[in-house]
């Protein structure tokens, strides 16, 4: 087990990567701005144009580094690694469940369950933290009582069909109080609806940028497990999606992701300038700005928590890798159920 999820970002673009011994290299304009040993690192994520040596993608992967690139608007491209660790009988059985209706239903709604729970623990959270006589307060209790509403009836669902539904619906009652989550109200973040590809205003255009480094790390996590990231239960099968790693990381989007966008808009380390707005109607973040959301997501998965399974104080950036290893043992039939991660 991974003591902490070491991730190297590279978002200067022009950068090239090369192997030097052991060592990871990072070149710029022929000057070595910086060397990190292989050991020091779990996975290297690219944004934006940056050269890799086919010697390093050699070593990376021998060496179980995985590596992601990511375009400039931050979106996925591809990912580098070696050979899956994993056992063919775990696969074998998650295929199974995947084609068996009943077991993929339990799976679904544990995943389901675990994200719409997160949700209103955020709003709960933001009510318990406002004042008596804040005005967000009434707007974050009628969201949080329908999203229990959404909770109660996806408990009963008896199709995955029906299940999407509910967590659909449940889903626009969270984002109908994404306004209120702004302590103080600014109108260039304000949030009418989630668009991506791409995003047209800034908090959508942080929230995909996040929601890519979560995927990142999950993606990791179930290929370290041996798991197929591709093999999903509640996102369907689509040629290039990785359902299994979308299915894991909702139940992460709400309290890791989510408060991350709002911290970062609340204590101001983003801003108007921190985006550029194209013809087109994309928003983009700049690199600076980049930068300090980088800076902030790495000293996000350093927070500790209680886990609650396991009974143990871990970080934030481990607990996909832990999440992906109870999923395995439910497979497995070690666990009845699979449990997410209920944030407390």
């Amino acid at each position: 087990m991974k003591t902490h999820l070491n991730t190297l970002f590279v978002t200067t673009e022009g950068c090239y990567l090369a192997k030097q011994g052991d060592t990871v290299v990072i070149r710029q304009k022929k000057e070595i701005k910086a060397r990190l040993p292989f050991h020091n690192l779990d996975s290297i994520v690219c944004i934006g144009r940056i050269g890799l040596s086919p010697q390093l993608m050699q070593a990376a992967s021998q060496a179980n580094v995985s590596i992601s690139l990511l375009d400039s608007k931050g979106r996925f491209r591809a990912a580098i690694q070696g050979f899956t660790s994993g056992n063919v009988l775990l696969r074998r059985e998650q295929y199974r469940a995947a084609d068996d209706e009943t077991r993929a239903l339990e799976c679904a709604r544990s995943f389901v369950l675990g994200k719409l729970a997160n949700c209103r623990t955020v709003l709960r959270r933001a009510i318990r933290d406002a004042n008596d006589l804040d005005p967000r307060v009434q707007e974050l209790e009628r969201s949080a009582t329908r999203m229990k509403n959404g909770i109660d009836a996806a408990e009963k669902s008896t199709s995955i069909d029906q299940l999407r539904g509910y967590e659909g619906e449940a889903a626009m009652q969270y984002f109908t109080a994404f306004n209120s989550l702004q302590t103080s109200f600014q109108d260039y973040f304000a949030f009418n609806n989630r668009n991506k590809r791409p995003p047209l205003d800034p908090i959508n255009s942080l929230m995909s940028f996040i929601y890519t480094l979560l995927m990142h790390d999950v993606r990791s996590a179930c290929e370290s497990t041996g798991l197929d990231a591709a093999v999903g239960y509640l996102h369907r099968d689509r040629p290039g999606r990785p359902g299994l790693a979308l299915d894991l990381m909702e139940e992460f989007r709400p309290w890791i992701a989510d408060r991350l966008v709002f911290s970062l808009i609340n204590r101001q380390q983003v801003n108007a300038s921190s985006f550029q707005f194209l013809e087109n109607g994309a928003v983009l973040i700049t690199p600076d700005a980049r930068r300090t959301i980088l800076t902030a997501w790495q000293q996000r998965k350093t927070e500790e928590i209680l886990h609650p399974i396991i009974n143990e104080k871990v970080t934030l950036g481990i607990l996909p890798f832990i999440q992906a290893r109870l999923f395995a043992r439910h497979l497995r039939g070690d666990l009845d159920i699979y449990p997410p991660f209920l944030w407390k």
